[in-house]
């Protein structure tokens, strides 16, 4: 039976309407070896504007973690939207899978733009990939946000039992579901209060269109996270940054967010927010935008010093 209706797909195409209405457009290049990537930039580019590099997590492809911020950050900046590779149309020949190299394809991307110096908000995955740019590229970040992002994870912590899962096999299950049931378990991991009925019909559609597609890739960009991974690996950057986190997050559990502003000193701020798990770009939207707002545009409006260093719950 061939399948002729698929919400997700609805919802891809209505993503690309609203990105486009709200200012964006479509962007291709070519990096070469193989290596393209997809990214939404300005239609009519502001020198008045100061610039923002928008960066997702695995969950989906960029549209469906951004769109509700779209239309307020364009209202300050010229933003820019990269798909990272292997998700929407980016991908690449080559055999790297590490943050590193996708911070260099997005450094492409950026070059390509014109872009000289960005701002820069990263999301769980999307922040490994923001903290890699910043680290590798200075010049080029300005200030640096990062959202759930567990930099400073170590590949010894699922041993010590930081996590809830085991291995990192079952955790692949959930964060990349090829089931119905996989599905279910990932909304319990991400969201503090995850929706709590959704369709088999809905779930299998949303798998379809949004998670079979490269999927041994989007394994090896996990793997290349977690395998190795150390401390004292860790470099340190210099810009500004504001480290956002869930009070709940059972992906990556608040203690790295502790550990990350430890790491950072006096560049990182940390806020928490309350009744919130690893999906805050979906639970908190408009607290999430507070701060990045507060952080970005108006430093006066940050939250204070002593809720900067010890991580205090804020909203």
């Amino acid at each position: 039976m061939v399948k002729c209706f698929s919400l997700a797909a609805i919802w891809n195409r209505w993503f690309r309407f609203s990105f486009s209405r709200a200012g964006l457009k479509s962007a291709t290049t070519d990096l070469g070896d193989g290596t393209v990537m997809h990214c939404w930039v300005p239609k009519t580019y502001k020198p008045n504007k100061p610039n923002l590099l928008l960066l997702h997590g695995l969950g989906a492809n960029a549209m469906w973690q951004w769109n509700e911020f779209i239309s307020p950050f364009i209202a300050r900046f010229n933003v820019y939207v990269p798909d990272l590779l292997f998700f929407g149309d980016s991908y690449t020949a080559r055999p790297e899978r590490t943050e590193q190299f996708q911070a260099q394809c997005v450094a492409g991307v950026l070059e390509a733009q014109a872009v000289r110096k960005t701002n820069v908000v990263g999301i769980s995955y999307g922040g490994f990939v923001a903290y890699s740019l910043a680290a590798q590229f200075p010049e080029m970040v300005e200030k640096l946000v990062l959202c759930c992002a567990g930099v400073c994870m170590e590949e010894k912590d699922m041993e010590d039992g930081m996590f809830q899962v085991k291995s990192l096999d079952e955790a692949l299950s959930f964060l990349l579901p090829q089931t119905p049931e996989k599905m279910k378990e990932m909304f319990e991991v991400a969201f503090y209060k995850p929706a709590t009925k959704m369709p088999t019909w809905i779930m299998k559609d949303f798998i379809d269109v949004m998670w079979k597609e490269y999927l041994q890739e989007r394994t090896g960009l996990v793997n290349a996270l977690y395998k190795d991974r150390k401390m004292s690996n860790l470099p340190k950057i210099t810009q500004p940054a504001l480290i956002i986190w869930g009070e709940y997050d059972r992906v990556f559990p608040l203690e790295l967010g502790h550990r990350l502003k430890r790491h950072m000193d006096d560049n990182g701020q940390l806020v928490v927010i309350k009744d919130c798990g690893h999906a805050i770009n979906k639970e908190k939207p408009k607290q999430m935008y507070k701060h990045i707002k507060a952080f970005l545009i108006d430093p006066l409006l940050s939250p204070k010093k002593e809720n900067q260093t010890s991580g205090q719950k804020v909203d």
